[in-house]
């Protein structure tokens, strides 16, 4: 039996992973989490559930961020070592779980206070309001625009971008949902807008769990199995007659790892063509999968 593993080290791998603009993330995190507090404070003051809602989807934001940034500082702090092999990505993820939990706690809490708006009607300051959740839109483009270019070079960065397409949605809500009640008195648009951004808010949250769950079970990511992989393998390459013991799983985030046995066809192959081989392979699943490390025994 022979063993190798890709030429680069996974610690190489870690620090060039987080390669997005620190000061980008930083400026887009300290503005979202300062309107968070006034679209809180403000949701308070002018008796607005929209508000408060909309400050809890805006910290939804914050977190995505946080966690972005508590990667890139991990990499460079705590990087892997012998007892921590692959460092301490996982964080980010248990983090994130914790997170999709509290998230959970949020929506119900928002919908029951929804809820009693809607059956016992009460007063909001409209034009408060409007100013406020104006705040909270020009921050959302401006963050959209921090974070363009960045979007498309790191899928991290891209679900984010996405997120923040979200909020500004929410944003125009509550914008449009003052004006409406500052022209018809119609205070209940107020509990109404709360309860779609809620939803939105929830949905995030159950992708959240969902994603982080998958990992920590260390199952194979969405749409990709060891199947399609082993199939991949046998057809790309006719010198391998059979593929076992594969497995494959995320360290966090678009961070897989893959191992197999590999048995081939011809099992007098020469030492220097079996390298050459397992570089390719090594090449291939880099390239297709993404996979930033793998580990090919050959079996003769």
């Amino acid at each position: 039996m022979e063993e190798t593993q890709l030429s680069e080290s996974l610690s190489d791998h870690l620090y060039e992973y987080r390669s997005v603009e620190k000061k980008r993330l930083l400026l887009s995190f300290t503005i979202t989490s300062i309107v968070m507090f006034l679209e809180l404070i403000g949701g308070i003051f002018t008796n607005s559930l929209a508000l408060i809602s909309d400050a809890g989807h805006m910290f939804t934001h914050s977190f995505a961020i946080a966690i972005s940034l508590f990667a890139m500082i991990i990499a460079g702090k705590l990087p892997p070592c012998h007892h921590r092999t692959f460092g301490l990505y996982r964080a980010e993820i248990l983090a994130a779980f914790i997170n999709g939990l509290f998230l959970l706690l949020i929506v119900g809490t928002l919908i029951y206070e929804a809820i009693l708006r809607i059956l016992f009607p009460t007063d909001v300051l409209a034009v408060e309001m409007f100013l406020i959740a104006l705040i909270g839109l020009a921050v959302n483009i401006s963050s959209i625009f921090i974070l363009q270019g960045s979007n498309k070079k790191d899928l991290n960065i891209r679900g984010l971008f996405y997120h923040i397409l979200g909020d500004t949605v929410s944003s125009i809500g509550i914008v449009l949902a003052a004006i409406t009640i500052f022209y018809t008195g119609w205070t209940f648009i107020d509990p109404l807008v709360s309860l779609l951004i809620s939803a939105i808010i929830l949905i995030w949250a159950l992708g959240i769990l969902k994603d982080s769950t998958r990992i920590l079970l260390e199952m194979t990511p969405p749409g990709l199995n060891i199947d399609i992989i082993k199939d991949d393998l046998k057809s790309r390459f006719p010198e391998i007659n059979e593929v076992s013991n594969a497995h494959l799983w995320t360290i966090t985030s678009d961070m897989l790892v893959f191992s197999a046995h590999l048995k081939l066809k011809n099992p007098k192959m020469s030492d220097l063509d079996q390298e050459e081989l397992i570089d390719r392979i090594n090449e291939a699943l880099s390239q297709k999968y993404h996979i930033i490390e793998s580990t090919i025994q050959l079996c003769r």
